[in-house]
């Protein structure tokens, strides 16, 4: 006999599990399945450990901006295989410590591959489970690269369980997770390559803090190639060689790994999700406003795995769980507002941005103003030895609001988040400028960014 639930959650990363507890505590049955370790990319795979392993670049880089002003940096290093170790120490008890957390809320646990057999059933390797509603949190995927020895890319999880750096390392893409990776790996020791076929990489930034972050990239020793199509990648005794076309020329690299970075798809393949009559495209499962299946009523999703406008965040898939779940516990009544998020490359130094780009804001009709200044010389950064920082605030004449920030600096992805803040609340430029800050801090140099 098949079980039956009022809800069941597909994926258990961080929309999931917020979702799953939400409905058990409005006394619905509930179970959640995965094929993976609980916890998503976030949490094993991504955001959270990808931050312990760029603690030590971090203190790498420091101390070489501080080389001949009062530190002496030569010798000091980073032992791969005890920052990942660190790593581990976070990410091996995550997944035990959310399944024990769900069942003590008394959430179904289960383990394995799910697929849609009808409009309102899954099968896990056999046994068939029947549910009310269903959310689909499954997250996104490296997409796939069909080149001749595609199988050699390694994906970001596969990059944090190195148990040791190659000496040699190529990153394919132009995005997230090469300028991140390189700029780990670089500051360990390796010599590292990054492809990417366009001329400007992470096209959702600020392309003038673009053009400084891939200056410092350079100046740390990341070799960028832009305009670059990767070809074909062969497996050979000394590691692999990487054949790339740059401007109708063939580019040649040896080197011991070829890390993938050049964009995610939605892990909805493998869902079978026709059987259930769940519309589906390249960007997730289509959904209307309230992230509800715009073909089976009976399913939501959220994350990557839904085809909305939200961007690839955590914190985007988890109030968009939040929204789906309080729609499916109360009829259709909130819509996601994506207004406000802010996004963060943590390269070193970060990039970060929120709101409206420059061009987004004049297409949009808005009359702005533009302050672009580079901060390299401002106190917060010649204290710390960095060359490098610039930040680009966009504002409407008319309003006197902020439509966006674009920062590029030291400890600027905590600052970036006042300016969230102030575009979630269409604060004024004004009011900013009200704000007495804690003196000497970065955030004491937000009014004159200003």
């Amino acid at each position: 006999m098949n079980q039956s639930f009022d809800l069941i959650v597909i994926g258990v990363g961080m929309a999931a599990v917020s979702a799953a507890h939400k409905c058990a505590a409005a006394g619905w049955s509930v179970a959640v399945v995965d094929e993976l370790p609980y916890g998503g990319t976030c949490a094993l795979r991504g955001c959270d450990p990808k931050k312990i392993l760029r603690r030590g670049a971090e203190i790498i880089d420091a101390a070489q901006l501080m080389q001949g002003k009062g530190i002496e940096a030569h010798g000091l290093k980073i032992n791969w295989s005890d920052l990942v170790a660190h790593k581990r120490s976070f990410t091996d008890k995550m997944p035990d410590t959310i399944e024990n957390g769900l069942e003590k809320n008394g959430i179904t646990t289960l383990h394995g591959p799910a697929r849609f057999v009808a409009d309102n059933t899954i099968e896990i390797e056999g046994a068939r489970f029947q549910s009310r509603y269903f959310l689909v949190a499954t997250g996104a995927i490296p997409r796939p690269i069909d080149i001749p020895g595609g199988e050699y890319l390694i994906d970001n999880a596969q990059f944090m369980a190195l148990e040791a750096l190659p000496a040699q390392l190529l990153f394919v893409g132009g995005g997230y997770i090469s300028f991140e990776f390189a700029h780990m790996a670089v500051r360990a020791g390796s010599q590292v390559t990054i492809i990417d076929r366009g001329d400007q990489p992470l096209k959702a930034f600020d392309p003038d803090l673009v053009e400084q972050l891939v200056a410092r990239s350079v100046a740390a020793g990341i070799d960028f190639q832009p305009a670059t199509t990767l070809k074909s990648i062969e497996e050979t005794a000394d590691g692999f060689v990487v054949v790339g076309e740059q401007n109708g020329s063939v580019k040649q690299w040896t080197v011991g790994r070829v890390v993938h970075g050049a964009g995610r798809a939605p892990a909805i393949d493998a869902l079978d999700l026709p059987a259930a009559d769940i519309d589906a495209g390249r960007h997730g499962v289509v959904v209307n406003e309230y992230l509800q299946s715009v073909s089976n009523p009976a399913v939501y999703a959220a994350g990557d795995a839904a085809d909305t406008i939200g961007p690839p965040l955590t914190p985007v898939a988890v109030f968009e769980g939040k929204v789906a779940t309080s729609n499916m516990l109360k009829g259709n009544h909130t819509t996601p507002d994506y207004r406000g998020v802010p996004s963060v490359v943590f390269t070193i130094p970060a990039l970060g941005r929120v709101g409206m780009l420059e061009s987004e804001a004049r297409d949009a009709g808005h009359d702005v103003r533009v302050k672009f200044t580079d901060t390299s010389g401002w106190f917060s950064n010649l204290r710390i030895g960095e060359q490098h920082a610039a930040v680009k605030i966009v504002v409407d004449n008319t309003s006197d609001e902020i439509l966006g920030a674009h920062l590029f600096g030291p400890e600027y992805a905590e600052l970036i988040n006042i300016f969230a803040l102030a575009i979630k609340l269409r604060l004024k430029v004004s009011d900013l400028k009200t704000m007495v800050p804690a003196y000497p801090t970065v955030g004491s140099d937000l009014g004159s960014m200003l």
